[in-house]
């Protein structure tokens, strides 16, 4: 398994900048948007020799493993906040040494779980983008974007397997709503953070950053889409759970509304899928076209060529190792919920809302910053569209579909809470908005960073009256806990009365 590097037999010439671009770059489209195949040139800027089907920009002059130079250069990362975040690496060891030593110290796990994920998806992301360097542009942007999102997939899966699928359990459905705030999260995590941080960044070296309308109309209308269609079941539910004219019971309207949220979710992977095709197949020139153009005005690209590359192994060892290890960490970190839920008092939408989507961002979000500072904000948008546009249109529905073939979690639907929908909707407005010129700036950044903010602090903010006989927290400041149990019922509360997710009602503690 351990490679040679082989010697190269002749000298290869130093090219310019513009020698360079031209040598590596691809012959001119026809018109149509079909391209003619790729004529690779048999060394690339390195002067190593181009493997068959990897594309010279990913071409490490290796084959096998060399641990040393998988070691230094998995310890470079992609840029030096990415690099930064390695040193968090000590948290992954300590995390699963104290989940077996103390099981009992809850707090610890949780807090240590949650930190050692953040290394462990920044692993992901590196070497989804050493990955996407071996291959074709377009393939490779939504590789690294699918692996990218790995993490949010492996997350909801273990909340689903860990949920309590027994009516006689008084925790029956507990981890419901942290699926459902957990998709609204990372979605509006992508489309306001994420976002934010990346026209923010951009427009901090420049006035302003041009980007192509291929990538943002597309983007805003497949958000668009998928916003519509995860708001229908619970725009169904809020309508008849109150209606007099439509004579169902809570039983009947929340069959309903989960044979809405299966359909929809069929709907929307076949949306996800037509994407897919849109990119790869009958349109992928004109993508190619607009990367390439990225590339080409990139301030650190002389750089990126010249650095020690991953071979193909290494790439898919290391992700591997990463994955494993988030799968680890994703249990144990869900292992904690219900007690940070119930003993600290923090919400299960906060969590949800706002804590899961940070960490499982993480590695997408430092990638998309990076390229956005070195002026390349349509690969930056590409990765943070494309991540919210996996996530709406692929890793929510996959959560529906897999609950309802493995008959767990029968109340696992679309139904957010309307409070959730509705900021879902303007999210994906305000972005749309901000897109729809083709230029972008710091203040556009600033603005989507500060909305994302009062969302944060409107999950947050908790005011809490203590009396003799309860403590209660305030719906107007923060929007209150469903009952586990109760999720996907048009239960009404006394103090709420009836809404999405089952008539949450605020928990009365003595």
């Amino acid at each position: 398994m351990f490679g040679r590097r082989k010697e190269k037999a002749g000298a290869v010439a130093q090219t310019t900048g513009q020698d360079l671009e031209l040598a590596n770059s691809h012959e001119p489209k026809e018109a149509g948007n079909h391209a003619h195949k790729h004529h690779h040139p048999m060394f690339n800027h390195n002067g190593h020799k181009v493997t068959k089907g990897i594309h010279p920009d990913g071409e490490s002059g290796r084959k096998g493993v060399h641990p040393h130079h998988f070691l230094r250069i998995s310890a470079r990362s992609a840029s030096k906040i990415s690099m930064a975040v390695n040193v968090l690496w000590p948290f992954v060891p300590a995390a699963i040494a104290v989940r077996y030593a103390r099981p009992e110290a809850h707090l610890w796990i949780f807090v240590l779980n949650y930190i050692a994920m953040v290394p462990t998806a920044n692993l992901i992301g590196f070497a989804g983008q050493e990955l996407a360097r071996k291959l074709p542009k377009v393939f490779g942007v939504l590789v690294e974007t699918f692996l990218g999102g790995i993490v949010e997939i492996v997350l909801f899966m273990v909340l689903l397997h860990k949920n309590i699928d027994d009516p006689a359990d008084e925790r029956y459905n507990n981890f419901i709503p942290v699926i459902r705030a957990a998709i609204l999260g990372s979605i509006l995590a992508n489309v306001l953070l994420c976002l934010g941080c990346c026209l923010f960044a951009g427009g901090l070296r420049r006035d302003e950053q041009d980007f192509d309308a291929a990538i943002s109309e597309v983007g805003s209308g497949l958000l668009m889409t998928a916003g519509f269609g995860l708001m229908i079941p619970a725009a169904f539910f809020t309508s008849l759970s109150g209606s007099t004219t439509v004579d169902l019971d809570a039983d009947q309207l929340t069959d309903k509304v989960l044979t809405i949220s299966r359909v929809t979710s069929v709907i929307l992977l076949v949306a996800f899928l037509l994407y897919v095709w849109f990119q790869m197949r009958s349109h992928h020139g004109i993508y190619d076209a607009v990367l390439e153009k990225d590339e080409a005005r990139d301030r650190d690209r002389h750089k990126d060529l010249t650095k020690a590359k991953l071979t193909l192994t290494e790439c898919i060892l290391a992700l591997v190792i990463a994955i494993t290890l988030v799968c680890f960490h994703a249990i144990f970190l869900v292992e904690g919920i219900e007690y940070i839920v119930e003993e600290r008092h923090v919400s299960d939408s906060f969590i949800g809302l706002i804590l899961v989507p940070l960490v499982e961002k993480a590695a997408e979000n430092l990638t998309a910053v990076d390229e956005a500072w070195d002026n390349q904000i349509n690969f930056a948008l590409a990765h943070v569209l494309g991540a919210t546009i996996q996530t709406a249109l692929l890793n929510g529905p996959l959560v529906v579909i897999v609950g309802w073939g493995l008959h767990k979690a029968m109340n696992q639907d679309l139904n957010f809470e309307i409070f959730n929908a509705v900021i879902l909707i303007l999210a994906i407005i305000v972005a749309g908005n901000f897109l729809r010129d083709g230029k972008s700036n710091y203040l556009e950044g600033a603005l989507c960073i500060l909305i994302y903010i009062i969302i944060a602090v409107s999950r947050a903010l908790a005011i809490e009256a203590f009396s003799t006989y309860a403590l209660y927290q305030i719906a107007s400041f923060s929007y209150p806990n469903p009952i586990h149990g109760a999720a996907g019922t048009s239960e009404a509360s006394p103090a709420t009365g009836a809404g999405a997710e089952g008539g949450h009602k605020l928990r009365f503690l003595k």
